[in-house]
C-alpha cells in the first residue's frame, strides 16, 4: 500500500511538470510534439545523470541523449536553413522587408500591397536580380542542408534510443 501512494505522488509530480510544456502547445504545430520530445529526453538525461540510474555507462547514455537534443534544437531552429540569410548579408549587407501601395484596388476600393526587399545599400536593377538569382541557389542549398540535418538527427536518435533507459 505504501509503495502505491509513493507511485501516484511521482505520478501526479510528473503531471505538474510537464504542465507548463503541454500548456504552451497546440495540436496543430509539430513543433510542441518536438519540444515534448525533448523535454522528455531532457528529464531521462537528468535521470541517468542522478545516482539513481542503476545502468551501466548511464553517463555515456545520458551525453548521447543530450547530444540529440542539441542536434534537435539546430534542426528545428531552422539553423541550417536560413543560413543563406548570413550570407547574403554578409555580401550584400543587411535588407529589410517593406510594404508598397500599388496601383490596383479590391472589391472594396481598398489598396493592394506587396512585398519588397531593401538593401542598406542601392543597387541597380540588374544587380538586384542578379541578388535574388543567388537567394534562390543559397536558399535552396540551406534547404538541402537543412532536410539532411533533420534525415541525420532523426537516424541518430532511431540508432540511439533503445539504449536510452534504465
Amino acid at each position: 500500500m505504501k509503495y502505491w501512494f509513493k507511485r501516484k505522488y511521482r505520478q501526479i509530480e510528473r503531471v505538474l511538470d510537464f504542465l507548463p510544456i503541454i500548456w504552451r502547445g497546440f495540436d496543430f504545430d509539430y513543433r510542441y510534439a518536438i519540444d515534448l520530445f525533448k523535454y522528455q529526453l531532457e528529464r531521462t538525461a537528468d535521470f541517468m545523470e542522478s545516482d539513481k540510474a542503476m545502468t551501466v555507462d548511464a553517463n555515456i547514455r545520458a551525453k548521447r541523449i543530450r547530444t540529440a537534443i542539441e542536434l534537435l534544437d539546430k534542426v528545428y531552429d531552422e539553423e541550417y536553413g536560413i543560413e543563406y540569410m548570413d550570407q547574403l548579408e554578409s555580401k550584400y549587407g543587411k535588407s529589410n522587408f517593406e510594404f508598397i501601395e500599388t496601383d490596383k484596388l479590391d472589391e472594396k476600393g481598398e489598396p493592394y500591397y506587396k512585398m519588397v526587399e531593401r538593401y542598406e545599400k542601392e543597387y541597380t536593377v540588374p544587380e538586384l536580380l542578379e541578388i535574388e538569382t543567388e537567394k534562390k541557389h543559397l536558399m535552396n542549398l540551406s534547404s538541402k542542408k537543412q532536410q539532411k540535418a533533420e534525415n541525420l538527427v532523426w537516424e541518430f536518435i532511431s540508432h540511439n534510443i533503445r539504449g536510452w533507459w534504465d
